[in-house]
């Protein structure tokens, strides 16, 4: 199934997307879908089609979202380091999240936003200390970010969290697609590129990846409990614009184009907000 967020006027509403149009499921967004028992079923429900004025972020208020860095094996080697014995954790909050046709709020106090595409594991059931199998049993599906960074603000310090979630600079959507939907199933294996301005800037695959969304989802909750509707982005490959030669970073009017193969992709034009 495709599941996705859409608006409609001043609310939200889940559907399911299909070739005859978007199926109402009668829940306000995905994260609510996701949270009623048998979602599944719900999820897969007849209903009125529905007309909508754009895509919302797929879960537009996840009480978590976790995020990966140093996931891609390639692309660490050819870095010359060492496979990561661990993942390497860090957070954004939902100020940051923004729908997958919005625009990416540049930050005045910022001369360097930089772009990562990333595969993003969405949450299906509460699950706290899972092994393989329970794991697995509790992704919901997959979806695309754009991890949009202000580098000289993630490098001030040793942490990076003050580069990762400024405000509406994250796209996350268009839709969720189920695994069983996906070559590779919980572990998909997809092509994932991002370009900028028309130029391809990033190209790989998710079969790449080191910690996999199921042991991503394992190592997570062990560390706390994880819910219907939260989120994982899990890393993102080369090709980003900080470790270019000169380095290289969004300007307004930038169009930023992430795509991940069978689950849809993301369009953006960064600006800086008016001034008020």
């Amino acid at each position: 199934m495709r599941l996705a967020t859409v608006r409609t006027g001043d609310a939200t509403k889940a559907v399911r997307v299909t070739d005859p149009g978007l199926v109402d499921l009668g829940f306000p967004d995905v994260k609510a879908l996701l949270a009623a028992e048998d979602w599944q079923a719900k999820a897969a429900a007849e209903g009125p089609l529905v007309q909508a004025d754009g895509y919302a972020p797929v879960i537009p208020d996840p009480g978590k979202v976790m995020c990966v860095g140093l996931n891609y094996r390639t692309h660490i080697l050819e870095m010359g380091r060492d496979l990561p014995e661990h993942p390497t954790l860090f957070a954004k909050f939902t100020d940051a999240l923004i729908g997958p046709e919005d625009v990416i709020q540049l930050a005045p106090e910022s001369d360097a936003h930089d772009w990562e595409a990333e595969l993003v594991v969405v949450v299906g059931r509460t699950v706290r200390r899972a092994d393989d199998a329970q794991a697995a049993a509790a992704i919901a599906g997959f979806t695309v970010m754009n991890d949009v960074t202000m580098r000289d603000w993630q490098f001030r310090t040793r942490e990076w969290l003050q580069g990762k979630t400024f405000e509406g600079t994250t796209p996350l959507g268009p839709v969720l697609v189920t695994p069983d939907e996906l070559p590779g199933g919980v572990r998909p294996a997809l092509e994932i590129s991002c370009s900028v301005d028309g130029e391809e800037m990033q190209r790989a695959n998710t079969g790449d990846l080191v910690f996999d969304p199921v042991a991503l989802v394992r190592y997570l909750s062990t560390i706390m409990t994880l819910r219907p509707g939260d989120v994982i982005a899990s890393g993102t490959p080369g090709g980003v614009g900080h470790a270019r030669k000169p380095a290289r970073y969004l300007q307004a009017g930038s169009k930023v184009v992430t795509e991940i193969e069978h689950i849809g992709r993301l369009e953006n034009i960064a600006a800086y907000p008016e001034a008020s």
